[in-house]
């Protein structure tokens, strides 16, 4: 009868041949993560501005409304309510948009700015590590 190889053993004497330095992926994975926290940060900032002023616009378009639905018996009088109502309402549109837009522009150069930087710390790290992996093959 054969023994089965120990595939498991024989891994592992093969893997303690060539030894991996861990540092570079432990700082690899700290940069992303300090990346993923700037970048959650942006869009929760992001997500509440958005909330206040969907939250400020719900409620002036519903006081409008209540003005709106009270009574009013002349036809001018209600005519003339109907159209400050309709004015007002795409003059609050506008403004709420333009404070929209304003966040997601914020959000954008936040976010080319948090992409530079890390492009910038991965580039820097990468070159230490050529650096110390060229020493070490060297000395080796």
């Amino acid at each position: 009868m054969t023994q089965t190889p120990d595939i498991t053993a024989m891994f592992k004497d093969m893997m303690g041949k060539f030894p991996v330095d861990m540092s570079a992926f432990e700082d690899a994975f700290k940069t992303q993560a300090a990346f993923g926290e700037k970048m959650s940060a942006v869009a929760l900032e992001a997500a509440m501005k958005s909330a206040e002023i969907s939250s400020t616009w719900t409620k002036a378009s519903l006081e409008k409304v209540a003005d709106l639905s009270k009574a009013n018996t002349d036809p001018a009088a209600a005519a003339q309510t109907l159209s400050e109502f309709a004015s007002s309402s795409a003059e609050m549109a506008a403004e709420n948009m333009a404070a929209i837009a304003s966040v997601a522009k914020k959000v954008q150069l936040d976010s080319a700015e948090l992409m530079m930087a890390a492009g910038k710390d991965v580039s820097a790290e990468a070159t230490a590590a050529i650096k110390k992996a060229g020493k070490a093959a060297k000395a080796a």
